[in-house]
């Protein structure tokens, strides 16, 4: 095999086990206070609105890649199907929302370390910059080790998500009628809140930017993706049932760290005591550090994607030989991604990185619209759903991250014309 292709090493389980990864990270921790306050007893269905925009996302997605099993994702497929402009969209989206989706995460690793009292007061970001290293030089070693350990840091988080919620129902507290909707739909917080809900979601895609990586593609991709996401969006929406019904919407909303009050660890606005603590703090570390190893891997091979076609500085581009890792792509980023958790806040980068993504996914739902024939899997009314969902979610953020959005777009666009117009003045 050419040093300039991936080596196909991952199997349907690997694969979907990476995106689970992927999504299991900070949203689960730090997304459901901010949608309850948007959404109310409507939370719920503003879970369902993501997870369904989600899966139609994902069956794009692996419809695509399918077709072109290579690295890159909808930078590749916009280029495909619906030309280089595209292309530069999407994956200029993607490199923007997920450098600040991996600075969230990080900041959450660090932050949730702070909280079980590991890491001083005043050194969250150095501890963020820290983690973000470690994983680099992780991924560096090849996407075997990072499937690996994605493997051991999935089964720790869902053995604490399973023992958090046994202890919710054991205890006796639950009220389920505080679960159900109450007054008229608001429309408006149930889109705002599933954009919102849409961060803990986008995960998926890291199968789809792994598929040069992945063996026998146009079969193990769709298989994987949707088994992946289906587990989510079951355990989100159990979740979400269970947090309304143990905590209410009221309190549910104002609660910085929901899972630990569903654990029993006390008021909303009060201390914590004991051990307990410490445990959702680590299973927090450790659940974001699962989401980032699988950001931080898709987020080099699109970078290299885009390298490759000369999207980006062209330096960046190369294989190692040894393992198949774009490695100066994955230095580039971590750089990037360092400078972001040194300078961003925690909350400002969630809402600019689910407007990135849903830019990216708009882009792929409208390429896999044009496909036809033995290279189309799923209706066509999914992919015009999943634009449509994506338009409507990306502008129901708050207004802060669509400025950001839009401008960060905006000066995207700007550099490419500058390079089209200054290599025509070569020419």
């Amino acid at each position: 095999m050419s040093v300039s292709e991936p080596r196909r090493v991952l199997g349907a389980g690997d694969a979907a086990l990476l995106g689970v990864g992927s999504m299991l990270g900070a949203g689960v921790f730090t997304v459901f206070g901010p949608a309850a306050a948007s959404a109310g007893t409507w939370l719920l269905a503003a879970v369902l609105l993501a997870g369904a925009a989600a899966f139609m996302n994902a069956t794009s997605t692996a419809q695509l890649a399918a077709q072109y099993p290579s690295a890159g994702g909808a930078f590749v497929y916009g280029r495909e199907r619906l030309g280089p402009w595209a292309g530069f969209v999407a994956g200029w989206g993607f490199v923007t929302g997920k450098t600040a989706s991996c600075a969230a995460m990080a900041l959450v690793i660090a932050e949730s370390l702070r909280a079980a009292g590991l890491v001083p007061d005043g050194w969250t970001r150095v501890a963020a910059a820290a983690a973000v290293i470690g994983v680099a030089l992780l991924n560096l070693r090849g996407v075997t080790k990072t499937a690996g350990v994605t493997r051991v840091l999935v089964g720790l988080v869902l053995a604490g998500l399973g023992a958090v919620l046994l202890a919710a129902w054991l205890r006796g507290e639950p009220e389920p009628a505080r679960a159900l909707p109450a007054g008229p739909l608001p429309v408006g917080g149930v889109l705002q809140a599933a954009g919102l809900m849409f961060f803990a979601f986008a995960g998926y895609a890291r199968i789809a930017t792994l598929a040069a990586e992945v063996r026998e593609p146009r079969r193990t991709i769709p298989r994987a993706v949707v088994t992946a996401l289906g587990f989510v969006v079951a355990l989100y929406a159990v979740l979400a049932a269970t947090l309304l019904a143990v905590l209410g919407p009221s309190r549910l909303a104002g609660a910085a760290a929901p899972l630990a009050l569903l654990a029993g660890a006390g008021a909303a606005d009060g201390p914590t005591t004991g051990a307990l603590p410490v445990w959702i703090g680590l299973l927090g570390a450790v659940s974001a550090a699962g989401a980032l190893l699988g950001l931080m891997a898709g987020l080099s091979r699109t970078g290299h994607a885009m390298a490759e076609a000369g999207e980006l500085p062209r330096w960046i581009a190369p294989l190692d030989p040894r393992t198949g890792v774009p490695a100066r792509a994955e230095l580039v980023f971590t750089g990037l991604i360092v400078a972001a958790v040194l300078l961003g806040d925690l909350r400002g980068v969630i809402g600019f990185s689910s407007f990135g993504v849903l830019v990216y996914y708009l882009v792929a739902n409208l390429a896999a619209w044009t496909q036809s024939g033995a290279d189309r899997i799923y209706p066509r009314w999914m992919q015009a759903a999943g634009a449509v969902c994506c338009a409507a979610l990306a502008v129901s953020l708050p207004w802060e991250a669509v400025l950001g959005g839009a401008a960060v777009a905006a000066v995207g666009v700007g550099v490419r014309l500058a390079r089209l117009r200054a290599a025509r003045t070569a020419a």
